[in-house]
This record gives structure tokens, C-alpha cells and sequence, in this order.
């Protein structure tokens, strides 16, 4: 599985890592750190979304310059933040640095279109699949797998059945895969291909508005339609309710040790974040 567009020429396949948190926000690692990282993981692309409410002006500035000044032939970092709006809903901006001052959801993703970003709802709470479809206007996509939310054993399926209602509304809605990567220690396994044409932000940009990418797990690949065989489907609904039975035995016996979790030594935390 490739994705839902065709290719043209001259295109040009890149590993990327999405939804990525620094030190700008509420990230351990710098952006310097996060460069190396991917790198070394055989990266062309990351694309960073730090927390809106992290910045002022000066600060975006900075956090831009740094991107940029960090990146070369071997990688693009391209800035972009995530929003928080009414509802516990959160959305991506790839590729916007400015402050927007709203947390009402049509008007985040009416503001990031109009700075030529990419909008991305982020890791989908449950009340938020019924309260999506009622939206004045629909993002760009939909993230059906944020490994941080979901786990790094399988997605929800509810997720991709959502985004195929939305395209009964809007055929060009797509499906997006992010790490939301906050820790060293976490999942770093969820990643996309993405086809470029052209080397600048703009191209970039242009390939996730337009679906030229699709997520990587092994050798498993993901379409950025979002349509996948019910066979898969159900696959991930099982191993996605197991992983969601452990989630919810560490957190009983994180509750139940009271002062003693609080306690748990940074490595170990660290080594837990790698799961959950």
C-alpha cells in the first residue's frame, strides 16, 4: 500500500518522522537533539509540533530560525504547532509559526489554512468521533495513529472509520500518522514515506496537503487514504484492546502505589515511557 494520489516525475521518497515535541515546548530534547536522532534513524524530514501555548512572539521566532539553521541536504526540520481548543481537542498546524488567539476549532483550522499549513486533528479523544462530523469545516486529516495515544501495538479502527465517513464530506481528508515523540526513551517506530517534488518547505507542505505519503511500521505501510482491508482492521482492534488492558493495569497499580509511583526513579519512568 502506497497512497491514494499518483506519482509524477522527478519525485523523490523521504523518511519522515510527524508530530514531534522539543524542548521549545514540553519536549526532552532539543531540536539539535531531535536532528540527530532521525538521522541517525535514516530521516530526510521531520516535522515538529510544539505546543502553541509555549510561545510568544520572540520565542516562534526563534524556534523557526532554529529549524531552518538546523537544517541541510540530509534533513529538514519544518516548524509547526499544535493547538489546543475547547473540548480537549487538538489540532496539528504543520508548517505555521504564528499565535493564533482562538480555541474554537473551525477557526484554528480556518487561521492555519490561511497561513498555508497542513491542519491535523491530533489523537482523537472518543467523544471527540462524534463531535468531528458536526464541524463547520473539516482539516486536512485526521491523525488514526498517534503512537504517544494509540500505543506502538496497533490503532484504533473507530479512528480510520471515521475519517472514511468524512470523505463521504470531503473526498481529499486524509490520514495521518504521528509519534506526538515528547521523550527520549518513547516508540520511535511509527514513521512515513513521504514523496517530494521539490526541496523546499513548500513541497513538503504541498506532498501532506495533497496525500503523497503514507505511514511505516516495519514493513507494514499505511495509505494516507486511510482505506484498509477489514481483515487489518480487526487485527488492530485486538491488539489494540490488549494494549489498552495493560495501559489500564499500570495505571491501577501506578494509583494504587500512591507515593511509591511518584517515586519511581527517572530511568525506569524513562524505560515506561518507551510503552506507554
Amino acid at each position: 500500500i502506497a497512497f491514494s494520489g499518483r506519482l509524477g516525475e522527478n519525485m523523490v521518497e523521504v523518511k519522515a518522522a510527524l508530530h514531534v515535541h522539543s524542548t521549545y515546548s514540553d519536549g526532552e530534547l532539543s531540536v539539535r537533539e531531535i536532528r540527530e536522532l532521525f538521522l541517525n534513524a535514516g530521516c530526510s524530514l521531520v516535522c515538529m509540533a510544539d505546543h502553541a501555548d509555549a510561545f510568544d512572539s520572540a520565542k516562534l521566532r526563534d524556534y523557526g530560525d532554529e529549524c531552518r539553521d538546523l537544517s541541510d541536504a540530509r534533513i529538514r526540520l519544518l516548524p509547526g504547532l499544535e493547538f489546543g481548543c475547547r473540548g480537549r481537542m487538538h489540532i496539528v498546524g504543520y508548517g505555521v509559526e504564528q499565535i493564533l488567539h482562538s480555541d474554537d476549532p473551525v477557526e484554528v483550522i480556518d487561521a492555519i489554512a490561511g497561513a498555508g499549513g497542513v491542519s491535523v486533528i491530533a489523537h482523537p479523544a472518543p467523544e471527540h468521533l462524534d463531535s468531528i462530523p458536526s464541524l463547520g469545516r473539516l482539516p486536512d486529516g485526521i491523525e488514526v495513529w498517534n503512537s504517544k495515544y494509540d500505543g506502538s501495538a496497533a490503532p484504533r479502527p473507530a479512528v480510520f472509520e471515521l475519517v472514511q465517513r468524512l470523505r463521504e464530506r470531503k473526498p481529499d481528508l486524509l490520514a495521518f500518522y504521528g509519534l506526538d515523540l515528547h521523550w527520549r526513551r518513547q516508540f520511535r517506530g511509527l514513521l512515513n514515506h513521504v514523496w517530494l517534488q521539490g526541496e523546499d518547505e513548500a513541497a513538503v507542505l504541498e506532498s501532506l496537503r495533497t496525500g503523497r505519503f503514507c505511514g511505516a511500521v516495519k514493513r507494514l505501510r499505511l495509505p494516507s487514504d486511510g482505506r484498509l482491508p477489514s481483515r487489518l482492521l480487526g487485527e488492530f482492534a485486538v491488539r489494540n484492546a490488549r494494549a489498552l488492558r495493560l495501559r489500564g493495569l499500570v495505571q491501577r497499580l501506578k494509583k494504587w502505589s500512591g507515593p511509591l509511583g511518584r517515586a519511581l526513579p527517572a530511568p525506569v519512568k524513562s524505560h515506561l515511557r518507551r510503552f506507554f
